[in-house]
């Protein structure tokens, strides 16, 4: 039998990337093959009866049991280290997935006050519509972590490294908090991956991601994953299998196929985004430069001790505000002005309009969301055209 058809222990993080999860059919294919089926057939009544019982293993309906689907929740759970994966239909739905599967009316999360706009809208919302109250804090403080919690908390959520001003929580730490106070930890991974950061291995109960992002690597896809451990997981399970909120088996395919390239990818990703942080930040067009990569980001050396490399999304201020931001945004002819980020394309946008516009002015400040800003994903171009590219509006402001 061969190897992909089992996870060895010893495995590196490469290989498993490319073999885990595969368990190859009567075929033989060598590539993962994809079911795009709605449900499944029986070979007699009584065996329809036992696997809709759950007495016997086997699929049932692709609302929740695909095998293409679970060859991807596999992989991602091998490369996070967690005992199992639940594949959502995307990112926010992975959040709201946990939400609705572990907690209940009366419980509060406190949570970093960095979050990605649309978290913010889900929690504040629609999660308080049914009894579910947030508080928030700054990422990296860990006092105000501890102050907020209370006897109702049941959930702590952060993004480390926040988007888009590379913001750094001590992981390990927070998840000695979240224990003390009998809590879950959660952390959004999407920035670096299993490929840069192990959450689960930090201490972290769940990891969340968009798979839409550097999972797929190609802007093909839109998806989410929920990885911990099988106990916490088979709560969430059963809110996507009920609530539907669910993986197609095409999607599962492409990001299945999308991680096999991710160790090469983000190492790409991470030595251009450094590179080009460190020529932003001598330019005198420039205010500030967030990324955890250069020495004088203040969480550098939390950033260099939990994280393999610093990740390829870059928060970049520029000098005049936001008709200054717009201008250099404007100026670009390779790049592309969107709101997506962990693509092979570079992609720019101006966080304050777009991805946290719906933000109140009091949440943007908070949040550290200046006019000025511009994100950056540092894609796979040559880093000569990128840098040409934000030139061209970056000199003109001078």
């Amino acid at each position: 039998m061969q190897d992909d058809q089992h996870t060895p222990e010893d495995w590196g993080l490469a290989t498993l990337a490319v073999r885990a999860g595969h368990r190859r059919t009567a075929e033989q294919e060598h590539s993962e093959p994809i079911f795009p089926t709605s449900s499944f057939v029986y070979g007699s009544a009584a065996e329809a009866a036992r696997k809709f019982g759950g007495e016997e293993p086997g699929n049932v309906y692709s609302r929740f049991t695909n095998p293409t689907v679970h060859t991807f929740e596999r992989r991602l759970a091998a490369l996070e280290g967690g005992e199992r994966c639940v594949a959502t239909a995307s990112g926010m739905s992975a959040i709201l997935a946990t939400a609705l599967a572990l907690l209940s009316a009366g419980d509060e999360i406190v949570a970093s006050r960095s979050l990605f706009g649309s978290t913010v809208s889900l929690f504040d919302k629609y999660l308080s519509k049914f009894g579910i109250t947030t508080r928030y804090v700054e990422l990296s403080n860990l006092d105000d972590w501890e102050a907020a919690l209370s006897p109702a908390t049941r959930l702590l959520f952060a993004e480390t490294p926040s988007n888009p001003l590379a913001e750094v929580v001590d992981i390990a730490a927070l998840s000695r908090i979240a224990q003390r106070h009998g809590a879950w930890l959660a952390i959004d991974n999407c920035f670096l991956t299993p490929a840069l950061q192990q959450p689960l291995a930090l201490g972290a109960d769940l990891i969340i991601h968009s798979a839409t992002k550097y999972l797929d690597g190609q802007g093909r896809a839109v998806g989410g994953a929920v990885v911990g451990s099988d106990k916490l997981l088979e709560e969430v399970y059963g809110v996507v299998r009920t609530c539907g909120p669910c993986m197609s088996p095409f999607n599962a395919w492409i990001f299945t196929k999308g991680l096999e390239t991710l160790s090469l990818r983000m190492k790409a990703h991470c030595a251009s985004a450094m590179e080009l942080a460190q020529w932003l930040d001598g330019h005198p067009a420039v205010e500030r430069v967030h990324y955890s990569g250069l020495p004088h980001h203040r969480q550098h050396d939390l950033a260099a001790r939990q994280q393999s490399a610093f990740g390829a999304v870059l928060g970049v201020e520029v000098k005049g505000g936001r008709d200054a931001a717009w201008s250099v945004i404007d100026a670009t002819r390779l790049l592309s002005i969107t709101g997506n980020l962990g693509d092979a394309k570079t992609t720019i946008t101006h966080p304050g309009t777009t991805t946290h516009g719906r933000l109140s002015a009091e949440q943007k400040a908070a949040a550290g969301i200046e006019e000025g800003l511009i994100r950056l994903a540092v894609g796979l171009e040559d880093l000569d055209d990128i840098r040409r590219d934000l030139a061209r509006g970056l000199d003109a402001l001078v």
